[in-house]
């Protein structure tokens, strides 16, 4: 059985079909890429999983469970943070903790908010509020507030996409240090049971779809967009950025992924005026 399984999903907003016979089964501890154009569906699919919309048809199992609503076993990272601006740094993770750890103590639940603050590189900034801080550090909350809640699948709708190119690519290479940390880190082994978080990830961005994921799921246009093919990334882990772009796999999946998006699923030219 699919850790999460997606099947014969179709997606209606009134008369218009946003998505239609969508199916993917997503590995437990796997990286799943979805890209594609905008009106492609790739949020509204990523919105069905996290339980904030259901299907008009199909359904969606995670552990053999249809989702019907949001839930703690779902981790959601939007693209504009999501923080409340009123508490600090610190209080904004520790609030995602004390709602899903209430067996844990107050000590406890303090030792997993701090944890996940020096991971993503923000202890010493705990006290500022969101108003204080970068856009990149406001990214950087939000993912330590996910990771520290535990949940089974973590779904991130591109999260790096309204930051500058270098806090991008800083960005990826600390979800990646943290997702290949779990089986070495023992603080993390223990929370997380030793298996690596289930990752669903947005974006527009080939080089990062290719750099994060195991495989790679590719939007047709819409309307009654679906998957059009999945790809492998025959990459090695621990990956290398820069070893990355050297690797001749690397520029295959790469060729192939731009010949989908820009010859077979390539967006209509807009309509002159008559």
């Amino acid at each position: 059985m699919a850790f999460l399984n997606i099947s014969g999903v179709q997606k209606r907003f009134g008369h218009y079909t946003a998505l239609e016979n969508v199916n993917l089964q997503v590995r437990e501890g796997e990286v799943i890429a979805l890209i594609g154009h905008s009106g492609s569906g790739k949020s509204t699919l990523l919105a069905m999983i996290a339980g904030l919309t259901r299907p008009t048809k199909g359904e969606i199992l995670l552990e053999g469970q249809p989702i019907r609503s949001p839930g703690p076993d779902r981790g959601v990272v939007f693209q504009n943070y999501s923080l409340l601006p009123w508490l600090s740094v610190y209080q904004n993770v520790r609030v995602g903790v004390d709602s899903v750890h209430r067996e844990l103590t107050d000590a406890e639940r303090a030792r997993i908010t701090e944890k996940f603050l020096r991971i993503v590189g923000l202890w010493e900034h705990r006290h500022k509020k969101p108003g204080e801080i970068s856009g990149g550090m406001k990214q950087r909350t939000a993912l330590a507030r996910a990771l520290a809640t535990n949940p089974k699948i973590l779904l991130l709708d591109e999260p790096f996409g309204a930051l500058d190119a270098l806090t991008r690519t800083n960005l990826q290479d600390e979800l990646l240090k943290v997702w290949d940390s779990t089986l070495e880190d023992s603080f993390l082994r223990a929370i997380w049971g030793g298996q690596r978080k289930t990752i669903l990830l947005v974006t527009h961005d080939v080089e990062e779809a290719i750099y994060l994921s195991d495989r790679i799921a590719v939007m047709s246009n819409g309307p009654a967009a679906t998957i059009g093919k999945v790809v492998e990334v025959p990459l090695p882990r621990p990956r290398n950025r820069r070893e990355m772009l050297q690797n001749r796999a690397y520029l295959e999946v790469k060729e192939e992924l731009l010949h989908l998006l820009t010859v077979v699923y390539a967006p209509e030219p807009p309509r002159k005026p008559a």
